[in-house]
């Protein structure tokens, strides 16, 4: 599929396009086709391979997936890196421009929560957890802890930091953790916002903590989940 220069507005498909002026329709022509904000949400820890994006969103086909990365490529929001030998992989990211979203992703992501439909037992990827955690933060319930925290989702891992009523997360290898956290994002979730025992998800044999346990009891109190916005009915 030949991607679209959204920079030349005679060469737009008009019938995708709100032929509005304001801001907020022209975000949604650029990410609101389906699937393209969840492409973006993938890449916001780093540059990825068609295959690893595949993974982290399981319901998407690999057409969908090639017309979104298309499509937000031709906006400037996603790049392409082609790594030299001996790797020689093309890998996505988003660019600058496109990293600047965070902040819209965490306030989409605590608004939605609030929904009585939300469903949090539904497919919960790595990116989802880390990007939730910034977005489920209270700083007034860390207060003054300082904590270093490695999580371990599978393949990949990162290391999440706490200190000045703050939180911080990258995608990096750990060595020196207050607690290192493994398993898979949605059991992890379970016990951060289900309040779900440590114990009892380590007793299944898929999660598995090391280090500070008091810090891991603490941790799951510090991401309260929003108050749930009344259902009306007519």
């Amino acid at each position: 599929m030949k991607s679209e220069k959204l920079t030349d507005a005679s060469a737009r498909p008009r019938g995708r396009w709100y032929q509005d002026a304001c801001a907020t329709a022209h975000a949604m022509e650029l990410l609101g086709e389906r699937w393209s904000l969840l492409v973006m949400r993938e890449l916001f820890f780093g540059p990825k391979r068609f295959s690893e994006l595949r993974a982290g969103l399981p319901g998407l086909s690999a057409t969908v997936l090639t017309q979104r990365l298309e499509g937000l490529e031709a906006a400037g929001v996603v790049r392409r890196i082609r790594m030299p030998p001996p790797v020689s992989a093309q890998l996505y990211a988003l660019t600058d421009w496109g990293l600047e979203s965070a902040p819209i992703f965490q306030a989409l992501g605590r608004w939605a929560a609030r929904s009585p439909a939300h469903d949090p037992t539904l497919a919960f990827s790595a990116s989802s957890l880390m990007l939730s955690l910034g977005a489920m933060f209270s700083p007034a319930l860390a207060g003054e802890l300082a904590a270093r925290i490695g999580f371990r989702l599978g393949h990949e891992e990162f290391l999440v930091t706490i200190g000045d009523g703050a939180i911080a997360a990258r995608k990096t290898p750990f060595e020196d953790a207050d607690l290192i956290l493994e398993g898979p994002p949605r059991l992890l979730a379970a016990a951060i916002y289900g309040g779900q025992p440590w114990a009892a998800l380590e007793a299944t044999g898929e999660v598995r903590l090391a280090g500070d346990r008091a810090l891991a009891d603490r941790l799951a109190r510090l991401f309260p989940l929003p108050e749930k916005a009344p259902q009306t009915f007519l």
